[in-house]
């Protein structure tokens, strides 16, 4: 499914049935993806304004990475969804047979970390995404630091949607090794947006009074 190619009236309509995909997690690529845009925009609208002309090169670079991750969010938005089919149809194989039962439980532990691993990416792209807004909201046009305040905060709602997404499906992960190191890094991931929006923070005290 590709959720790009919708309006948001489709999108929205998708989302409010009782269809359980799309869900949190693409939603919270969506979040992802909004953010980026609006530091696209802090840096379209800082760029080319003589009066920011030192900020130019560094905000070049932020509007590169903020249209990468743009990218990425709506590749993951699509990619949750196709996760969770996926963890559905292990769900209903056949378990009939010892061999049924062991061809199922090897597809459900594949589904599990399927299911685990897109939103996980989807909290470190956030983490990267909370630094480019932060970094925004201080070298941006300061006209605009209502939106890029606003994107370090999609960037914090969307990273910690993702995490809840991570959490619910850890404990159907029986390999305790990627388990482990999965909870390592959300634990990264929200460490790092905590930094960059306490930082976006202050500097959006110093620009807004």
């Amino acid at each position: 499914m590709a959720f790009e190619a919708d309006t948001i009236k489709v999108f929205l309509d998708e989302l409010a049935s009782d269809s359980p995909a799309p869900g949190g997690g693409s939603v919270a690529a969506l979040g992802g993806a909004l953010g980026a845009a609006l530091v696209s925009m802090v840096s379209n609208l800082t760029i080319g304004k003589e009066k920011y002309r030192e900020n130019w090169a560094a905000m070049e670079e932020i509007a590169q990475e903020s249209e990468r991750l743009r990218g990425e969010f709506v590749r993951l938005m699509n990619e949750d969804t196709e996760s969770f089919n996926v963890f559905m149809s292990a769900m209903k194989m056949p378990r009939d047979t010892d061999e049924q039962k062991a061809a199922r439980g090897s597809a459900l532990a594949d589904a599990a970390k399927g299911a685990t691993e897109v939103p996980l990416s989807t909290l470190e792209k956030c983490a990267e995404m909370a630094c480019l807004a932060s970094r925004a909201v201080s070298l941006g046009n300061p006209n605009t630091a209502s939106d890029a305040g606003s994107a370090v905060l999609l960037a914090e709602a969307a990273g910690k949607g993702a995490a809840y997404n991570v959490r619910i499906n850890l404990p159907g992960i029986k390999d305790e090794i990627y388990a482990a190191e999965a909870r390592r890094r959300m634990a990264s991931a929200l460490d790092r947006i905590a930094k960059s929006s306490g930082e976006a923070e202050r500097s959006m005290d110093k620009i807004l009074g």
